[in-house]
C-alpha cells in the first residue's frame, strides 16, 4: 500500500529542519492545528482524528525525529530537541500561533514546546500525556510491554492490511496495553497505528529524553488554556497521571470511560467533539463540564 494511505487526503511534505530531514503532512483548511504523535508511532497515528479536525482546520502532522520517515536527531538535549523541530515545521508552514495537540509522548513534547515557546501555542490539548509518569515503575511496565511486542512488531506492520481485517490479530497488536476493545478499532485506525511502526529508526533517543523530562515544576508557568483527554481504562499511562496534570495546570480533565491508551483511534468522534468545544470556548474562561 502507498505510504500515505493512512492519511488519505493529506499532502506529504519533507523539510530540512536544523540538519534533520523531517516528514510531515498537511491537510484541510481553516485555522491551523498541530498534532504530535506518541513514542514509536508516526503522523499516521492520527488517521481517524485528523480528517475529522481537517473539516474545519488546516492540520499539520509531523513525524517526530527518528519516527516514521523522519531522520533521527544527531544529538538530543531532552524533549526540547523534539519540541523545537515541531514548532519549526509549523513555523515553516506559516501556522503559528496555533493550538497544539499531543498524544502520549507527543503530549509531553507539546507541553515542553508550550513551556519553551508560549508565543507559539494558543491552546494545548493533551491526550494521555506521559510527561508526569512515575518513570521507575513505567520503565518496568513499559519495557515489559515493548519486549513482548517486539518479536511481532515488524510482522504486524508489514501485514497491517491483514491485521485490519482480522480481530484476533488486532488483539495481538493492541490488546492488554493500547485498546480496551482492539477488535472494534476501525481499519483506518489500525492501519494508522501500525503504519509507522515498521519505519521508525530511532525511538531510543525519544524514550531516554522522556525518562529525563522534568516538567512538573514548570507547569504552573503555562498560561494558555489547556484541555486533558484520557481513557479511563488506560493501562499504560493511568488516569491518575491525568489527575496530576489537571491539578497542576488547573485544567479540565475529560475522561472516556471505555477507552484505553489509544483513545484517539478508539473514540475519534468523541475526542474531536471535545477538542472542537474547547477550541470554541473563549480564552480565559473555563470549559464547562
Amino acid at each position: 500500500m502507498p505510504e500515505a494511505t493512512a492519511l488519505a487526503g493529506f499532502e506529504e511534505r519533507f523539510a530540512e529542519i536544523r540538519s534533520v530531514r523531517l516528514r510531515y503532512f498537511v491537510g484541510g483548511s481553516g485555522p491551523p492545528l498541530v498534532l504530535v504523535h506518541g513514542l514509536g508511532g508516526a503522523a499516521s497515528n492520527w488517521a481517524e482524528l485528523a480528517p475529522i479536525l481537517a473539516r474545519r482546520h488546516r492540520v499539520i502532522l509531523p513525524d517526530l525525529p527518528g519516527h516514521g520517515r523522519s531522520a533521527p536527531l544527531p544529538a538530543a538535549h531532552g524533549l526540547a530537541s523534539f519540541a523545537d523541530r515541531v514548532v519549526l515545521v509549523a513555523e515553516l508552514e506559516g501556522a503559528l500561533p496555533a493550538p497544539v495537540l499531543g498524544h502520549s509522548l507527543g503530549g509531553a513534547v507539546a507541553t515542553r514546546l508550550t513551556i519553551r515557546r508560549p508565543d507559539a501555542v494558543e491552546r494545548l490539548v493533551l491526550f494521555a500525556a506521559c510527561g508526569l509518569l512515575d518513570f521507575p515503575r513505567w520503565r518496568r511496565t513499559g519495557m515489559a510491554i515493548l519486549r513482548a511486542l517486539r518479536p511481532a512488531e515488524r510482522y504486524l506492520a508489514r501485514n497491517r492490511l491483514e491485521v485490519a481485517r482480522r480481530p484476533r490479530l488486532k488483539h495481538v497488536a493492541f490488546g492488554g496495553w493500547g485498546a480496551v476493545r482492539p477488535d472494534a478499532l476501525s481499519p483506518a485506525a489500525t492501519l494508522g497505528f501500525l503504519q509507522g511502526t515498521g519505519d521508525k529508526v530511532d525511538t531510543r533517543t525519544a524514550r531516554e529524553a522522556l525518562f529525563g523530562e522534568r516538567c512538573r515544576e514548570e507547569l504552573h508557568g503555562i498560561r494558555c488554556p489547556v484541555l486533558l483527554e484520557w481513557g479511563a481504562r488506560d493501562r499504560l499511562v493511568p488516569l491518575e497521571v491525568g489527575f496530576e496534570y489537571a491539578r497542576r495546570l488547573r485544567a479540565p480533565l475529560r475522561t472516556l470511560p471505555a477507552a484505553g491508551h489509544l483513545l484517539i483511534g478508539e473514540y475519534p468522534t468523541e475526542c474531536a467533539g471535545l477538542v472542537e468545544d474547547f477550541l470554541g470556548a473563549p480564552a480565559g474562561h473555563p470549559v464547562e463540564a
